[in-house]
């Protein structure tokens, strides 16, 4: 059947609607970002110290059929966590809780001045610990599942050989910043070269928090035509797909809505992880005690992105031969740093392969 008249000129204008008002819609898709609702999958808090909340997820799965040991995730303390709960449908936690774990999620919260002192080895030593027997106590379970992304992973590493005859059953790690001698291919590392950049300096000039706008600027300035042109073009080509109009504006929430690090956070992982890589070279001691990667002997899945532009493989691939497990295994999948949680390709790839793995070793012990 040919159309009639009146229909080719409907669809001639429904078009000529589209392409006059694409600019307009763009525009507006980029400001409504900022009000979509995320981070939606039901939870409640269960604990709390200084501004760290520890959440826990209501199951989606009978008792009989969750997984006995609980799964921890402990995000970077530059970046909000909801990056692993975006949108209903689109979401770690919800797919993990769809598995059967028990989920529960350590968010490290805003600092404020008054944290400006704080370091890097607290939330290790401190903090996670803490966290951790709460986690215990609260699901009744003796052991747990930690899984670590990016900085979060560097703390779940500290925990883990600290207290390396504890809890901790399994160890995940998500792009892990270990071993900084491999500085190739790390646009960062030679910003933050020590031949030029004085740390002792920046820190004390920062007034207690190195703010979320550097944080940002920073990170989106190491892809910067990816990052400030390449996002709003990948917009204007989808303009017309409301349900991928909405995952780009919760990516681009989330990029937007960082929160600021403790000035003393900084400048002890740029002096004492990238530039002196204390942590691999077992110099690094936290509150007196010695943190050697070798005392930890858990299952450790180690998970790296093969175009990751923050933290190069080189970077992360030497932990099966620092730590003291004799079951690690090493998986890089083809992604970036990001894209690698929350990618189109996450759910079919990462979250089915931290799902399987757990599942091996989340039943009952022996």
């Amino acid at each position: 059947m040919t159309d009639t008249v009146g229909e080719r000129v409907f669809r001639r204008a429904g078009k000529t609607w589209r392409a006059t008002t694409r600019p307009f819609r763009t525009w507006r898709a980029v400001g409504d970002s900022f009000d979509l609702p995320v981070g939606l999958t039901p939870r409640e808090q269960v604990w709390a110290l200084n501004k760290t909340r520890l959440y826990r997820y209501a199951p989606r799965v009978p008792p009989d059929e969750r997984h006995r040991v609980p799964l921890l995730l402990v995000f970077a303390a530059i970046n909000r966590p909801f990056l692993l709960d975006m949108r209903p449908g689109n979401s770690f936690v919800e797919f993990m809780l769809d598995e059967g774990f028990d989920v529960y999620l350590l968010d490290w919260g805003e600092p404020g001045p008054e944290d400006a002192e704080m370091r890097l080895d607290d939330y290790g030593a401190e903090y996670l610990p803490r966290a951790v027997r709460r986690v215990l106590a609260d699901s009744g379970a003796e052991e747990l599942s930690i899984l670590g992304y990016c900085l979060g992973s560097l703390v779940a590493l500290l925990y883990a050989a600290l207290e390396n005859d504890g809890p901790l059953r399994n160890l995940i790690l998500l792009t892990p910043p270990v071993d900084t001698s491999h500085k190739e291919d790390s646009l960062l590392s030679s910003w933050l070269d020590e031949r030029w950049f004085d740390v002792e300096r920046f820190a004390a000039n920062l007034d207690g928090l190195l703010s979320s706008s550097v944080i940002e600027n920073g990170g989106k300035m190491l892809k910067a035509v990816a990052n400030y042109v390449g996002a709003y073009v990948s917009l204007w080509d989808r303009i017309d797909d409301p349900e991928a109009v909405r995952n780009w504006q919760a990516m681009h929430r989330w990029v937007h809505d960082g929160v600021p690090l403790p000035a003393e956070v900084f400048r002890q992982w740029v002096a004492d992880y990238l530039w002196s890589n204390a942590l691999v070279s077992g110099r690094h001691v936290v509150r007196g005690e010695p943190v050697r990667l070798s005392d930890i002997e858990v299952p450790i899945l180690n998970v790296l992105a093969k175009f990751d532009h923050i933290v190069p493989n080189g970077q992360s691939l030497p932990v099966a031969d620092l730590v003291g497990s004799d079951d690690v295994q090493t998986e890089i999948l083809t992604a970036g740093h990001v894209g690698i949680m929350a990618g189109h390709k996450a759910r079919h790839v990462l979250w089915p392969t931290l799902a399987a793995w757990l599942a091996e070793r989340s039943g009952d012990s022996g």
